[in-house]
């Protein structure tokens, strides 16, 4: 698969994540009864493995890895860190409260995660 298919895929698969994170996040918040789907269980998963496929297959492709490259391991951080967030923000939050502070958070990170895959920069100037 070419560079410029994965890079495509990547970019797409994490904005259909992000889209639907924020999306969950408010109907979460508001109890909404969509929430209670089943594709909205299993569409998020489908989605997030391509995204994380997509990632290894391209840091294999520009010959790159976490560990080595610093942009790399911060963003492998930041998406363990979004993760957990994320998990409290739509399922093991106790209250609305936590459960927004953790959704507001999550979603700061991913703005980071984009920041540094776009700038190769793990510092915020």
């Amino acid at each position: 698969m070419s560079f410029l298919l994965l890079k495509s895929l990547h970019i797409s698969c994490a904005a259909l994540s992000f889209t639907l994170f924020f999306l969950r996040g408010l109907w979460s918040l508001n109890n909404a009864r969509i929430m209670r789907q089943r594709w909205i269980k299993i569409v998020p998963h489908i989605i997030d493995t391509l995204l994380l496929s997509s990632a290894i297959a391209l840091a294999y492709t520009i010959g790159q890895s976490p560990f080595v490259d610093s942009w790399l391991t911060a963003k492998l951080f930041a998406l363990l860190l979004y993760i957990v967030l994320g998990s409290v923000a739509l399922k093991y939050g106790k209250t609305r409260s936590i459960r927004l502070l953790a959704w507001l958070a999550a979603l700061a990170v991913f703005g980071y995660i984009v920041r540094v895959a776009i700038t190769h920069n793990p510092l915020i100037n």
